[in-house]
């Protein structure tokens, strides 16, 4: 049977799309709730016990690009069933990880590379086609399952820990992954239905609006195609790179304020809570700014509040910063897709917009690295916040660069005969 798009199928396959989601990114917030312990556990560095996490984003990116062309040829559900497999391996192997390089294949090679990655942009893709009318808000709705994953994991993983020990709490992730979403991809066996083209009579103003369309893609921003994607690779490595400051070490940055690790842990899910919420509205705002005027303002947001994490660490301004950062920087990485869908051609949608989410996702790894390794140099995280600012300052130079080039770009508006 064919379901058509924005059925009522439809719509129930994207609950079953944002379950898969929230269980598969848990991943991605679950190492960063056990850094604390897994340093003690090994005796590493701070850098050497972010490196699991700039591992497995880095896995996270490319598996992402990998798993897209699986989806597009075999449909979604056997990248979900290879990833509910890696999921499971990955858990149980990092639970056995005698030392910390371990640990890290572990998440970069089986929890990223063929885990997680398999519940993201597949994912996405995937919801696009199912949605025409209602397309925007599906897709955000199918995106807020990774923010879901980090309102929900981190205070459920921390109390685990805190009962049973990481290793153990590892166990139980893997048992309940790998069962979960095997049982969950068997939901997700129908292929997307096939976009029906739409003829247009030779010129008439709907041609003439697409054959204008069609040139201003070919030169996104006024620049060559390849130029375009590089400067948006960079401005998503930047902002990310930026973003993962917070939330890859704001568990730790409790303990060493003395709060404590649950406290991080209750911060983070919060952090994730607000930003789903703005995964939401930012895909509203979308559809009426347009995708990269969604991007300067989350950039401008997201700068906003990395500086306020440097002049206050109490505890109660910590928890309010938290809302804040996840407020304001939870739309920006979907807007990417939005971007690259409004400046590119269609045909080229797919793999355009893999390659520019996979620089995000290393902006994530690199990013959480590095602010590891600044506070190693220095002892404490204020360098790491004024790193992060830096880099979210190149994000807005971009998007404002980029957003200038547009308006230069738009044709004057036609003046109607007297």
């Amino acid at each position: 049977m064919q379901h058509a798009p924005d059925s009522r199928y439809a719509w129930t396959r994207l609950g079953v799309t944002l379950a898969l989601m929230t269980i598969g990114s848990a991943a991605m917030y679950v190492v960063s709730v056990v850094l604390p312990a897994v340093q003690a556990d090994f005796g590493v560095s701070r850098s050497d016990a972010s490196l699991p996490y700039a591992m497995m984003m880095v896995g996270f990116g490319v598996g992402g690009v990998l798993m897209g062309r699986l989806a597009d040829r075999f449909g979604v559900m056997v990248p979900i069933l290879i990833g509910a497999v890696g999921l499971g391996l990955g858990f149980a192997a990092a639970a056995l990880a005698p030392n910390i390089l371990t640990f890290a294949l572990a998440h970069g090679l089986l929890l990223g590379l063929v885990g997680s990655s398999a519940t993201f942009v597949p994912l996405i893709a995937d919801t696009s086609l199912w949605f025409v009318r209602r397309r925007g808000i599906a897709v955000a709705i199918c995106a807020s399952g990774n923010y879901i994953a980090g309102a929900f994991w981190p205070p459920v993983v921390q109390h685990f820990i805190d009962g049973v020990g990481w290793r153990q709490t590892y166990f139980g992730l893997a048992a309940f992954s790998f069962v979960s979403l095997s049982l969950l991809a068997l939901l997700m066996r129908p292929r997307p239905p096939l976009a029906a083209a739409v003829a247009v009579p030779a010129g008439s103003v709907a041609a003439v609006a697409n054959a204008a369309a069609s040139d201003a893609r070919d030169l996104p921003f006024g620049l060559p195609k390849a130029h375009a994607l590089a400067l948006l690779c960079v401005a998503g490595l930047a902002c990310c790179v930026a973003m993962s400051m917070p939330q890859v070490h704001i568990v730790a940055y409790c303990g060493d304020l003395g709060y404590g690790a649950a406290r991080g842990a209750e911060m983070l899910s919060l952090m994730l809570a607000a930003g789903i919420v703005s995964r939401l509205i930012s895909g509203a705002i979308c559809d009426r700014i347009g995708g990269l005027r969604t991007l300067v303002l989350g950039s401008m947001l997201q700068g906003i509040a990395l500086l306020l994490f440097l002049p206050f660490d109490s505890l109660v301004s910590l928890y309010v910063i938290s809302i804040l950062f996840g407020l304001f920087q939870g739309g920006i990485v979907p807007s990417y897709a939005i971007i690259v869908r409004e400046h590119f051609p269609a045909a080229e949608a797919g793999s355009r917009v893999g390659t520019v989410l996979m620089f995000t996702l290393l902006g994530m790894a690199l990013g959480g690295w590095m602010s590891g390794k600044v506070f190693d140099l220095t002892g404490s995280y204020h360098a790491a916040f004024i790193n992060g600012v830096a880099w979210n300052a190149l994000n807005l130079a971009i998007a404002l660069t980029l957003l200038a080039r547009t308006r230069r770009r738009q044709p004057p508006p036609r003046v109607s005969p007297a």
